[in-house]
This record gives C-alpha cells, structure tokens and sequence, in this order.
C-alpha cells in the first residue's frame, strides 16, 4: 500500500509552525551515517509524539541540508515547515492524539 502525502500547507499555518518550532530544541540528529532506517525510526517515533519536531544536521558528508530537508518529508510523509541552517522543522499531525493534546492550525 502506497503512503499519501499530507495536504500542503499554507503560508499561515506555517507561520504558526514556525513560531512554535522557535522555541523547540533538536529531537533527532542527523549525523555520519545519513538518513539511516534508525534515523528515520527515530523521526516517525518523534513525531508520533510531537507533531512539530527540529531535526539537526551534524558532521554529515552523506547528505546536504537540502537534500534532507526534501527527503525526511518524503520518507515521514510530514512536511517540512522550515529550514534554516542545518536545522529542519518538521510537522505531522497525529490523528491518534487526544483532540486537547494536537496542534490546532486553521483551515488552509
């Protein structure tokens, strides 16, 4: 079965993001290895609980920060709300979590 990617988001539900994000420190750090299963593990596992994660880029020569921030999403099936640096935020909504507990964006 094919994984679906989420609907784009909105410049102002990105804005939201980015300002949630702001405060958030790394949960995921991409390294030597790359984009490895246990890196993208981690990334799944992060954002089942999170939604809303920064991933960081450290001593990596396998993959650029633009090539990441293209293939997390894609891998993820999240979007990418911004990246700056060697830092990408990330975001998925989890339909799983209690309705008080998600992030709230408004309607695209």
């Amino acid at each position: 079965m094919e994984k679906s990617q989420p609907q784009a988001l909105s410049n102002a539900q990105k804005k939201i993001l980015r300002k949630l994000g702001h405060s958030l420190n790394p949960v995921v750090y991409i390294g030597k290895e790359g984009l490895s299963d246990t890196v993208i593990l981690a990334v799944e596992e992060a954002l089942d609980a999170h939604e809303l994660i920064k991933i960081k880029l450290i001593n990596t020569d396998k993959i650029s920060k633009h090539e990441a921030a293209d293939r997390v999403p894609d891998l993820t099936r999240s979007q990418l709300v911004q990246l700056i640096g060697k830092t990408l935020i990330v975001y998925r909504p989890n339909k799983n979590k209690k309705k008080d507990e998600r992030i709230r964006l408004p309607k695209s």
